[in-house]
């Protein structure tokens, strides 16, 4: 499932992969783990962004999900600590393209997605999943909405984390990204 971020690709993912018994991979979920780690080592901050450490650093970033049964889907780990919430932020939110645009960072993590596919019996949603990382897909879904839609829906779910953010912070963030 590929498309616009905030336009609902996950909430479609994780109940397609319910209903099919298949696992469920939320990409996004990755860059924001690479994201996050770049962000705890100090590697990226509003005025900075040392590529190269974050570059070299890749191979010591291990990420894998964890079906958590009470949830009903799997959570993000990085270097086996469960980051799901804190890759959820806003201050994620507002780094993550700049993380992802980093062409060894989108290798690194699109080899490891083809790697989960090669089992068959998934469900992945994220930018680039038809044409990058399963151009030969079985079932290819592509999502949109408006940006004022894409920024509501989000803002709905920042503000139920408990997170003090404006509608507006959301939409330019949606609007960038």
């Amino acid at each position: 499932i590929d498309g616009f971020s905030s336009t609902g690709k996950s909430t479609l993912a994780k109940q397609l992969a319910r209903y099919l018994g298949y696992v469920y991979v939320d990409t996004g979920a990755m860059y924001r783990a690479v994201t996050y780690f770049a962000m705890q080592n100090g590697y990226i901050t509003a005025d900075f962004f040392d590529k190269q450490t974050l570059i070299n650093s890749l191979p010591f970033i291990k990420l894998h999900f964890e079906f958590n049964p009470q949830l009903g889907f799997a959570e993000m780990y990085l270097n086996d600590v469960n980051i799901e919430k804190e890759i959820r932020t806003i201050q994620v939110s507002n780094f993550v393209s700049l993380v992802a645009e980093v062409s060894e960072v989108r290798a690194k993590l699109v080899e490891q997605q083809q790697e989960m596919g090669k089992g068959k019996g998934i469900v992945m949603d994220g930018r680039d999943i038809g044409t990058v990382v399963f151009p030969k897909a079985e079932l290819k879904v592509f999502m949109t909405a408006s940006s004022e839609t894409r920024a509501q829906r989000r803002y709905e779910e920042l503000k139920e984390k408990g997170q003090e953010i404006s509608f507006e912070e959301v939409l330019k963030n949606v609007e960038q990204r």
